[in-house]
């Protein structure tokens, strides 16, 4: 599990930093610091859903401005923020920072959380999980954290067995093939909806079930959010560890987490599936480092 986990997420470290500032057009004038009229950069995934336009509205009657950068993929916020292209990036969760803090040498911290999303099985060819015939192949994320949560899914639901009971670290070869029932198969999450057709199911991400022309109503199978195991993949804003405290990032966490607008607008993007939390800040923390301190333990 070593080898195959270090060359994944060390493959995040190694995106070329052009690719993931293409978003972000001209030179970065980034926030200044706290207080008023202060200017904002926030990397994202999907800046179109219904929760970002009532974001930046909510945060302009509050005096702040804010711009979103969208990104295509996951691998790319994180570098944009690392380098000073970006003041905080809101994606991903608490196990995918922590994987690219080790993997990148880098320090980004959360700040604050917003939700907590379950992970789906999906497919266009069968209407129950129990349909799927063994020996069929099911995609999953090919990025260290998903990935290891996807086979997590995958097992709970009987499609596959871990020789190592599963963890967050779990990987590909930890699959029991002669335990399991189906094949898996490692994609690109972007690339996923677009491969179902080729695949007897997906896990597919969030961010990408609608654009697969599916609903999160259709998954055939999906973990629990609101489980106290999946508080490690709590979706959080993330920033350098230099702008942890700094207010004008705390009040944008603030908007997110109470402006009705913004709630309703997740409640939208993700069918209602999402659970909203307010994590303290330190908890969030604490656990970045328990994560970090797995990652290096199983590196």
């Amino acid at each position: 599990m070593s080898r195959r986990t270090t060359s994944v997420i060390a493959a995040l470290a190694a995106i070329p930093l052009f690719v993931a500032l293409a978003g972000c057009a001209g030179d970065a004038d980034t926030a200044s610091g706290d207080g008023e009229n202060a200017t904002v950069k926030i990397g994202v995934v999907g800046k179109s859903d219904p929760q970002w336009p009532a974001f930046v509205d909510a945060a302009a009657d509050e005096g702040i401005t804010v711009e979103l950068i969208d990104f295509g993929s996951y691998e790319q916020p994180n570098p944009a923020l690392a380098e000073g292209e970006l003041d905080l990036n809101q994606f991903q969760h608490i196990v995918y920072l922590a994987q690219y803090n080790e993997a990148a040498g880098q320090d980004l911290t959360p700040i604050g959380s917003t939700q907590a999303y379950p992970l789906g099985v999906y497919s266009t060819k069968y209407d129950d999980i129990d349909s799927i015939p063994r020996g069929e192949s099911v995609a999953v994320p090919d990025d260290a954290s998903n990935q290891a949560r996807a086979l997590l899914v995958l097992q709970s639901a009987g499609l596959i067995e871990l020789t190592d009971g599963g963890t967050a670290l779990s990987d590909i070869a930890d699959i029991d093939e002669s335990a399991s029932k189906v094949k898996v198969t490692a994609l690109e999450a972007a690339l996923i909806p677009t491969s179902l057709p080729d695949v007897a199911a997906a896990i597919i991400n969030n961010d990408f079930v609608e654009g697969a022309g599916l609903s999160f109503d259709d998954a055939l199978f999906t973990d629990d959010a609101a489980d106290d195991s999946a508080l490690q993949y709590v979706n959080i804003f993330a920033a350098r560890a230099e702008d942890a405290d700094n207010e004008t990032y705390a009040k944008l966490v603030e908007i997110f987490q109470t402006n009705e607008e913004v709630q309703a607008g997740l409640d939208e993007s993700s069918g209602g599936t999402g659970v909203s939390l307010q994590t303290p800040v330190e908890e969030l923390v604490a656990l970045l480092k328990k994560v970090q301190k797995d990652v290096v333990a199983n590196g």
